[in-house]
C-alpha cells in the first residue's frame, strides 16, 4: 500500500497502485465491456525504434562520432546520438551540433532529445536555445524545452517558463506549472486555482495535486469542491481527496516535481515520445 506520508512527486500511478485504476474490482465478460476513460493510441514503432533511447551502444564512442551520427545518421541513429551528446563534456562543438543539427532536425523526437541533452549540459547557450525551442511546432518538444529551462536555471528563465502557461498543450502547461511551483510555492495559488478549472483533466489533476502544498482556505475549498464533484473523473477526484489529507508544509519540502508517476496515459505517447519530467 502507498504510504500517505511518503514524498509525493505526482499523482498515484495506477500501474503500481492498481486499486486506483479504472475498473478495479469489476468483472468484465469481454474486452467490449471494459471502458477506457482516457485516449489511448497504439503505436507502430519498430523494435529498433523503441531502442533509440538506449545510448549504451554508442556510449564509448567519441563526441565527434556522435556528432557525425546526429548529422548524417538515420532517424534512430540521430535520436540516440542526440541523447548521448547530453552525457558529453560541454564544448562548443557539442553545443553547436545539438543546436544546429539536433534542434533543426525534421524528426520531432530528435528535436525533443536534443533539447533534453541541452538541459543536461546547461549553460547560457543551452538556455537560449531552449527558450527558442518553446516555439517548436511539436508540443512534446516544447514541453521538453520547459524541462530543460527548469534544469538549467529555473529562476533565470522564470519569465520564459511562465510564458509557457499560455501554451495550448496540457503537457507544456503542466511542466511550466510544476517548475513555477518549485520556485514560488504557495504564491502560485492563483495559477493553480485557474488550472484546476482547465478543460484538460490532466491539468486539473496536477493542479489539485499541487494545491496540497498551499495552506490557504481558498485551496481547501477548491479541493473539497473537486473531491466531491461527480462530474470529475475519478482520478481527479481521488487526487483532490489525497491533497486534502496532506500537510502543506511537508508537501512543499518533499515535492521534487517529477512527472514519472503521472497516472495519465497521454495521447500519442510512446517510448520515443516520453513524458518530460521535472
Amino acid at each position: 500500500m502507498r504510504d500517505p506520508d511518503e514524498a509525493t512527486d505526482g499523482p498515484t500511478d495506477p500501474r503500481v497502485h492498481p486499486e486506483e485504476s479504472p475498473g478495479f474490482g469489476e468483472d468484465a465478460d469481454g474486452l467490449s465491456d471494459i471502458e477506457v476513460s482516457r485516449d489511448v493510441t497504439i503505436g507502430e514503432a519498430t523494435p529498433r525504434e523503441l531502442q533509440a533511447t538506449d545510448i549504451a551502444p554508442i556510449a564509448s564512442e567519441s563526441a565527434a562520432s556522435k556528432i557525425a551520427d546526429l548529422r548524417e545518421g538515420d532517424p534512430v541513429e540521430r535520436r540516440r546520438a542526440a541523447l548521448a551528446l547530453g552525457e558529453e563534456r560541454r564544448t562548443e562543438a557539442v553545443l553547436d551540433a545539438l543546436v544546429e543539427y539536433g534542434l533543426a532536425d525534421a524528426d520531432d523526437d530528435v528535436r525533443q532529445f536534443a533539447v533534453e541533452a541541452l538541459g543536461d549540459l546547461g549553460g547560457e547557450r543551452a538556455g537560449e536555445a531552449a527558450v527558442a525551442t518553446l516555439e517548436d511546432d511539436d508540443p512534446w518538444v516544447r514541453a521538453e524545452a520547459v524541462v530543460a529551462l527548469d534544469r538549467i536555471d529555473r529562476a533565470a528563465y522564470a519569465d520564459a517558463i511562465e510564458g509557457a502557461l499560455d501554451d495550448g498543450h496540457h503537457a507544456v502547461v503542466r511542466n511550466a506549472m510544476v517548475s513555477l511551483f518549485k520556485r514560488r510555492g504557495e504564491d502560485l495559488l492563483p495559477v493553480l486555482l485557474a488550472c484546476s478549472r482547465a478543460e484538460s483533466e490532466r491539468l486539473r489533476e496536477w493542479a489539485v495535486h499541487l494545491l496540497a502544498g498551499v495552506d490557504d482556505e481558498r485551496a481547501t475549498e477548491r479541493l473539497e469542491t473537486v473531491a466531491n464533484d461527480d462530474a470529475e473523473p475519478k482520478v481527479v477526484r481521488s487526487t483532490a481527496a489525497r491533497a486534502l489529507d496532506a500537510d502543506p508544509g511537508k508537501f512543499r519540502r518533499q515535492f521534487t516535481g517529477g512527472t514519472e508517476n503521472d497516472s495519465t496515459a497521454l495521447p500519442g505517447e510512446s517510448t520515443l515520445n516520453r513524458r518530460p519530467d521535472l
